[in-house]
């Protein structure tokens, strides 16, 4: 009997797995809910539609690669970073993203061309063995100005990462894997007071909101993204 029921068990965890196997939806592709809830896709798995060089009408280089689904930044392919062909103000971004050991990349956004080189807010991504316990440039720091939560979940090399930015007004937070892992006020004395110890000190505006583009970084790593889509919040 306890062999039966054992069986069993085993049966119907198989089957509950296989069932949410099939409900889940299918990479780089929207759901209806997601649909009317008005996200739409950046990376449609096909092609790199949506995405150019900084100040350039010029599509990414060769170091970006769509493969099997998932784009990829190819480590020593020279393909330098790339924005989104949209801007946006208020915003919520989700992505997904994996990297092997001992790698570096980034999400930035706040990009405008009106300055001399791609400089934006940033979800820093990156091997944290890297930075020796420096959290305000590890993963999912708003790079070298907030630190991300300490009991933060990120997963072995290899899997899947979920991340997402919210931005509305001037209050933005970094989430990862689930949970909240920063929270801050663009613009308030405590940020900018922290930009001024940084490297970003003399430019001008780092540190508030900006309507602006996305930006993949390319540090010479590899990367891999899918799911990458965004909604404009009212």
């Amino acid at each position: 009997m306890k062999k039966t029921l054992t069986l069993l068990a085993l049966v119907m965890a198989f089957t509950l797995a296989l069932s949410a196997r099939a409900a889940a939806p299918a990479p780089n592709q929207l759901t209806e809910a997601e649909k009317a809830a008005g996200w739409r896709l950046l990376f449609n798995g096909r092609t790199l539609d949506g995405w150019r060089q900084f100040k350039k009408t010029d599509g990414p280089g060769p170091g970006w690669q769509v493969k099997d689904g998932i784009l990829i930044c190819v480590k020593g392919g020279k393909g330098g970073d790339i924005i989104s062909q949209d801007q946006f103000d208020d915003f919520e971004l989700s992505w997904e993203w994996s990297m092997p050991e001992k790698s570096n990349n980034g999400i930035k956004y706040f990009i405008t061309e009106s300055r001399s080189s791609v400089v934006g807010h940033e979800y820093q991504m990156i091997d944290d063995t890297l930075i020796h316990g420096d959290n305000l440039s590890s993963t999912g720091s708003f790079y070298l100005v907030v630190a991300p939560n300490a009991k933060k979940r990120v997963k072995p090399f290899g899997e899947w990462n979920h991340s997402r930015v919210i931005v509305s007004g001037n209050h933005v937070e970094h989430w990862l894997n689930g949970e909240k892992i920063v929270e801050y006020e663009a613009g308030s004395p405590a940020v900018l007071a922290q930009v001024a110890k940084t490297k970003f000190k003399g430019v001008a505006g780092f540190g508030t909101k900006v309507r602006g583009h996305l930006l993949l970084t390319y540090h010479n790593d590899e990367c891999s993204f899918r799911n990458v889509k965004v909604r404009e919040l009212k």
